[in-house]
């Protein structure tokens, strides 16, 4: 047992190690998406045209305040907002509509095809109204969500980084509330396993074939969107962000994804229930409904995660060793995502047990598929490819 013991121990380790030095900087406080500075702000006649599509749906509570935000952006080229109303139950298009701006359109949405999901079929719409406003290939298109408020510069700061970098594809993880004490322990971790998972930096590597994308804010040229084939392309797609980010990588686009200093999302998770379903909305989904990946999963979220402070605490000699510098890594690595969110280091301290909930929501979201659940999201249940669920 003693040579169990330290073979966890010195695995735990050694995995510590390859991840903190080799694994993309994934703790890293960057990449950040700053303010366009003034003095390399483009000409505005040189400026594309931007269209916004918000797919929104029951979001009376948030809509008002994110559109808004959306109509007081200081873009200096032609824009617009295209906003779709899914089908909601609580007022939330007429609100969107009392805003009467000439710069918004709402959309009345359609129950979705066979073969699409609620969002996706929202979005689709919203973009044919989009060429009907951006005939031509040469703007761009933001794909945002109606819980999230922008501050006035954060358009021009994404078509402005993508004009310098020639980017096909700019997607930013926008700032999360973390207020409750459900959101402090569990919130800050969803970012920061979120990066473990796909690497910012290698991300942002075109030569890299990992691709990934933060749904709430994702800018993309249109010509890139009508080069893989539309939003047709990725409409049975239940993780449809990084999926849009692997086909527009693998059509030779350029993409980047970091953090947000310009956008904020507004919808709270004031319990631990609430993070859990956001979690398994998608993670069995993640493994692609393959129980092996799930097992190995589980495996070596124990291994990296529950052996450091098991080993740490109860065990003795080499072992508890090893297990000690396990744990300091993993608790140093996550305290700039902790800075992010103003919270204290302290927190990192709990990180052990809030990957075990993490783990246990996974494990969950598969027994939700195998019960016949599918992807639950706005009072709609998918299954793989997109189709309902009954």
């Amino acid at each position: 047992m003693a040579v169990l013991v330290l073979l966890l121990a010195f695995a735990s380790l050694l995995a510590w190690i390859g991840l903190a030095a080799f694994h993309g900087r994934f703790w890293q406080f960057g990449p950040v998406l700053v303010p366009l500075p003034e003095e390399i702000r483009p000409e505005a006649s040189t400026w594309p045209p931007l269209c916004v599509v918000v797919p929104a749906r029951d979001e009376a509570e948030h809509v008002e305040e994110s559109t808004i935000s959306l109509l007081e952006q200081d873009y200096p080229g032609p824009y617009g907002v295209v906003l779709v109303d899914d089908r909601s139950t609580d007022g939330t298009g007429a609100i969107a509509r009392a805003l009467s701006s000439p710069h918004l359109r709402v959309v009345e949405g359609s129950e979705p095809p066979a073969g699409w999901s609620g969002k996706l079929w929202a979005i689709s719409q919203g973009l044919a109204q989009v060429r009907r406003l951006m005939p031509d290939e040469d703007g761009y298109v933001l794909l945002t969500d109606a819980d999230i408020v922008h501050q006035p510069g954060h358009a021009a700061s994404l078509v402005g980084k993508a004009m310098r970098d020639e980017l096909d594809m700019v997607s930013e993880m926008v700032a999360l509330n973390a207020e409750s004490r459900a959101e402090k322990l569990l919130v800050p971790a969803f970012v920061y396993f979120f990066q473990l998972l796909y690497p910012f930096a290698r991300v942002n590597q075109k030569h890299r074939r990992i691709a990934a994308a933060a749904g709430g804010t994702i800018l993309i040229r249109a010509s890139a969107l009508m080069r893989i084939g539309g939003i047709e392309a990725l409409r049975g797609a239940l993780i449809d962000d990084v999926t849009l980010a692997r086909l527009v990588k693998e059509s030779g686009g350029a993409i980047w994804l970091g953090h947000s200093l310009l956008a904020r999302s507004v919808r709270p998770y004031p319990h631990p229930g609430d993070v859990w379903r956001m979690v398994a909305r998608t993670a069995y989904v993640q493994l692609r409904f393959s129980p092996l990946l799930l097992a190995g999963t589980v495996l070596g979220m124990g291994l990296i995660w529950l052996v450091p402070p098991l080993v740490g605490l109860f065990g003795a000699g080499l072992a508890q060793v090893c297990a000690l510098l396990a744990w300091a890594i993993a608790t140093v690595s996550f305290l700039p995502t902790l800075r992010r969110f103003h919270l204290s280091p302290f927190w990192s301290l709990l990180l052990p047990l809030v990957a075990l909930f993490y783990t246990a929501a996974t494990i969950g979201s598969a027994l939700d598929h195998h019960r016949g659940r599918g992807v639950v999201w706005k009072q709609r249940a998918y299954r793989e490819g997109g189709s309902k669920a009954t």
